[in-house]
C-alpha cells in the first residue's frame, strides 16, 4: 500500500512539475497538475496540502537526485578536481549540443524567478538548493587548491558562487532560445578561471 501510494505521489510530481516549468506557478492550476498524471482532483489532496505544497515537494524530488549526481561527479576519484569541474559541464554542453533543438525548461529557475518573494517558503527552497550546489562546488574547488590546480589563496566559496550564478544565467539564456553558444562561453571561461 505505502509503496503505491509513493508511486502515484512521484507520478503528480514528475508530471505536475514539467507542466508548472512549462506555464509557470501562476499559469498552472491543480486541474492541469492532475489531468497530466491521469488521476482524479481530489486524489491530489492526498498527498499534497496545495499548490504551494506540490511546488516544495516537487523541488526536492527533483533537485535532491541532481544534487547526489552532482556531488558524485565532483568527487570521482579517478579524476583531478580541476578534471570533474571541467568534465562535468563539458558533458552537459555535449548532450545539449547533441540535441536537435537545444533547449533546457529549468523548474528551480522559472519557480524561483516567478514565486521567490511572493512565498518565503518556495524562496527558501530555492535558496538552499541553489546554495547546496555552491557548496558541493566549493569543496571540489578546495580540493583543486590542496592539489596545486589552483593558487593557494583562491577564495574557494567566492568562485563556486560566481561560477554557480553564471551557470544559472546559462540556463536562463538556453531558455529564452540563446541556443548553446552562452554555455560554449561558460566553458571556455571556466577553463581559463580554474588554471592555477
Amino acid at each position: 500500500m505505502t509503496s503505491i501510494r509513493l508511486d502515484k505521489r512521484d507520478l503528480i510530481l514528475a508530471k505536475g512539475s514539467q507542466v508548472m516549468t512549462r506555464r509557470g506557478y501562476h499559469g498552472t492550476g491543480v486541474q492541469e497538475i492532475v489531468q497530466a498524471a491521469g488521476i482524479p482532483k481530489g486524489s491530489f489532496y492526498h498527498y499534497f496540502a496545495s499548490k504551494e505544497d506540490f511546488a516544495l515537494q516537487a523541488l526536492e524530488y527533483l533537485y535532491l537526485p541532481r544534487l547526489e549526481r552532482y556531488a558524485q561527479a565532483l568527487t570521482n576519484p579517478a579524476l583531478s578536481p580541476r578534471q570533474r569541474v571541467i568534465g562535468y559541464y563539458q558533458d552537459l554542453l555535449t548532450h545539449f549540443a547533441s540535441r536537435e533543438k537545444p533547449e533546457y525548461h529549468c523548474f528551480i529557475g522559472s519557480l524561483g524567478f516567478e514565486m521567490a518573494e511572493l512565498s518565503p517558503a518556495i524562496g527558501e527552497q530555492v535558496d538552499l538548493i541553489l546554495q547546496r550546489s555552491a557548496d558541493i562546488l566549493q569543496g571540489c574547488l578546495e580540493e583543486a587548491v590542496a592539489a596545486g590546480e589552483l593558487a593557494p589563496e583562491e577564495d574557494c566559496a567566492n568562485l563556486a558562487a560566481f561560477i554557480a550564478n553564471a551557470w544559472q544565467g546559462v540556463l536562463t539564456r538556453l531558455k529564452v532560445g540563446g541556443g548553446t553558444l552562452p554555455m560554449n562561453a561558460f566553458v571556455d571561461r571556466l577553463e581559463l578561471l580554474l588554471r592555477a
